[in-house]
């Protein structure tokens, strides 16, 4: 009798894994993979979850796993590894289901047969280690107090799908057989019955991925209809297209000139309209007149995103947080100048860090007694006051974003 193939969904998630080991991104790797692979829904959903739950797990999986291996071990080996120990002890799948399937895996070239076969079946449990190292878990203490140990928690569980939707978008939705939740405002919790690229919201630009975090910096600019906003530091130009979506008159800047080009492609499937410009934001901009509203999302450590990029976990240190703090300082020093006199600074970071949140903002302040604190209009999402601004609350599938209003006189 001809053994049964393994289940290709799991030859996805360890392709994908022995990358993110490598240093690469979890959410890119995975969406290349599975638009290779074509794999039916239920499959693209075991890939995914194995994916995202053996990197959220990744600490204690490691730590059983270290004592057993040699440290010359290659990436592909730990991820068959990793993410077997994952099924047996944490989706608790059949131990003898567990070693057949990925000893299978690793015959097909992702490491020793013999060894997952031998370490798998050896694994007796999982030590009791925390999901963070120590200092982030001790950050994560400072940003939340009381409720740290329930965001942590909360950091385990699969993260949501959250899409700003347009009514036409709801209904198109629904129609196709996804679910459609309330969520904050117009960004809904969302249960897709097909890939996101496919659905008709999708395609005709009645939907957006973004976390409700994310769009709180943009509702934190207050009113913007027929304003001009400069969004600064803006990336794939995401919370630029929330803008236009509100009637802004957006020109984004960023110093990545690659990021330009998916930007614009992305405004036009939302049959919106901004400008992208190319520029180093560690100086001030001589060419860019000052407006009256300006966003920095400014780049960061990414910790408030633990959830949904759980990699962060296993390469982000204390000193690449203090590097950053450094830019961010560099950042709002060259971008005050571009608020113009009664206008608006709004400074967001996706992280909970003490120094690139409230630290940063009681910094700059000292510095430029032309800008104070300004309250926050409505945010739609659970905040905590910190400093100058406010921290979202990291649970339910939200964001961890520091968002401060400042207003220059």
């Amino acid at each position: 009798m001809t053994a049964a193939s393994p289940n290709p969904a799991r030859e996805v998630a360890l392709r994908v894994l022995t990358r993110v080991l490598g240093g690469a991104y979890a959410s890119a790797e995975l969406d290349r993979e599975l638009k290779r692979a074509h794999l039916a829904g239920r499959d693209s959903g075991l890939a995914t979850q194995l994916v995202y739950g053996t990197l959220r797990h990744y600490r204690r999986l490691n730590a059983a796993l270290t004592p057993l291996l040699q440290e010359s071990t290659r990436d592909s080996t730990r991820a068959v590894l990793l993410a077997g120990a994952y099924e047996k002890f944490v989706l608790e799948t059949p131990v003898h289901a567990v070693v057949n399937e990925y000893v299978d895996l690793a015959r097909g070239g992702f490491g020793p047969p013999g060894l997952v076969n031998a370490v798998l079946r050896r694994l007796e449990r999982l030590p009791n280690v925390s999901a963070l190292p120590e200092w982030l878990e001790a950050e994560l203490q400072d940003a939340y107090g009381s409720q740290a140990r329930a965001v942590q928690e909360s950091l385990l569980e699969p993260q949501p799908l959250w899409l700003r939707l347009t009514p036409e978008g709801v209904g198109a939705l629904r129609g196709e057989g996804s679910e459609v939740e309330e969520g904050y405002g117009d960004v809904y919790r969302v249960s897709l019955s097909r890939p996101l690229g496919v659905t008709s919201a999708f395609k005709s630009g009645w939907a957006q991925p973004i976390n409700p975090a994310s769009f709180a910096c943009v509702l934190a600019l207050g009113e913007v209809e027929g304003v001009r906003v400069l969004d600064l530091a803006g990336g794939a130009g995401v919370k630029a297209a929330m803008l236009a979506s509100r009637g802004a008159q957006v020109t984004s800047v960023d110093a990545n000139e690659k990021k330009a080009r998916p930007a614009r492609q992305n405004m036009g499937r939302l049959h919106l309209k901004a400008e992208f410009l190319t520029a180093d934001l560690t100086r001030t901009p001589s060419d860019l007149a000052p407006a009256q509203l300006v966003l920095l999302d400014a780049p960061c450590s990414g910790s408030g995103t633990l959830r949904a990029h759980p990699e962060i976990a296993l390469r982000l240190t204390e000193q690449t947080v203090s590097e950053l703090a450094e830019l961010q300082a560099k950042l709002l020093r060259a971008c005050a100048p571009l608020v113009a006199p009664g206008g608006t600074l709004v400074y967001s970071v996706c992280s909970i860090s003490a120094s690139e949140g409230p630290a940063q903002m009681q910094r700059f302040l000292a510095d430029h007694p032309d800008f104070a604190p300004a309250p926050l209009p409505d945010l739609l999402v659970p905040v905590t006051e910190r400093g100058a601004g406010v921290l979202t609350m990291m649970q339910g599938g939200i964001d961890g974003f520091y968002i401060a209003r400042l207003q220059r006189r």
